[in-house]
């Protein structure tokens, strides 16, 4: 850890740097209990506070003021988060959506999830950020496995792994082409997340079975959606809006929500 010293000798640019990179590795590290210099943490408020530098502004100062006001740990948790996001936008250093970290963050304990006899078909998404958002989704709501139909995006990709947080090595996957997967579920029961279908709310979700969730572009392929069409047929997610469509992976989440508490409540 840079001294204060130290910290205060370094150019204005590169010491306000180098405070909003040592605000956010507080925030995380008190966010998972684990224990924080406060009095060191306060005097880069300081720091930040003594700046002449016109970049800094208003929010960023009310909140180090708060840093070092603060006298309990929640209080400070959101003071410290607080000046690290605003001292990161006052500098142009906006984080990706992958940058920013939970307190939860870090190895995840498989055997910590509740397991449910969920299959996910993913048809041929192109997206590494959705496959990998339906991945960390999918292990929020106890799904078995997912079954990748090619060519699917990896969960390997960077981009995917970013996004699943850790969740592609919670739910076991395989990647398979499209005739094996019509071969494989042909006795199980399966369903298509599709336009045209049963609204979800009256949808009478199976105990278990294997739901089928078709590319951005395309949607579910005709194989699949004759393959679900055999079994339970479609379940749609009734709009409002003038866009008439959801990201793959929000409108994912809003089934697997239905799906995991209609199980519950039986």
């Amino acid at each position: 850890m840079i001294t204060i010293a130290k910290l205060s000798s370094l150019a204005e640019g590169t010491k306000l740097r180098k405070c909003a990179r040592i605000l956010d590795g507080a925030t995380v590290s008190f966010g998972q209990q684990v224990p924080v210099d406060v009095p060191y943490l306060r005097a880069v408020c300081l720091i930040v506070l003594g700046s002449n530098d016109t970049r800094v502004g208003e929010q960023t100062r009310a909140a180090c003021q708060k840093v070092i006001s603060s006298d309990g740990n929640d209080q400070l948790l959101w003071a410290l988060a607080d000046a690290s996001h605003t001292l990161h936008a006052d500098l142009g250093m906006e984080k990706a959506d992958w940058d920013f970290r939970d307190a939860h963050e870090g190895r995840l304990e498989v055997s910590h999830r509740t397991v449910l006899p969920f299959t996910v078909v993913l048809d041929r998404l192109r997206s590494p950020f959705n496959v990998g958002s339906v991945f960390r989704t999918g292990d929020s709501f106890g799904v078995q496995r997912m079954v990748l139909v090619q060519p699917t995006a990896s969960p390997e990709h960077p981009r995917a792994a970013r996004s699943a947080r850790g969740c592609t090595g919670t739910i076991p996957w395989e990647e398979l082409p499209e005739d094996q997967v019509v071969t494989r579920f042909s006795n199980t029961p399966v369903f298509a997340l599709e336009l045209g279908g049963t609204d979800i709310a009256s949808f009478e979700f199976p105990t278990t079975g294997a739901v089928v969730l078709g590319s951005e572009e395309l949607g579910v392929s005709p194989a699949l959606l004759a393959l679900a069409d055999a079994s339970l047929g479609r379940v749609s997610i009734p709009l409002a809006g003038s866009k008439g469509s959801l990201n793959v992976s929000v409108a994912f989440g809003i089934l697997m929500h239905a799906w995991y508490n209609a199980i519950r409540e039986q």
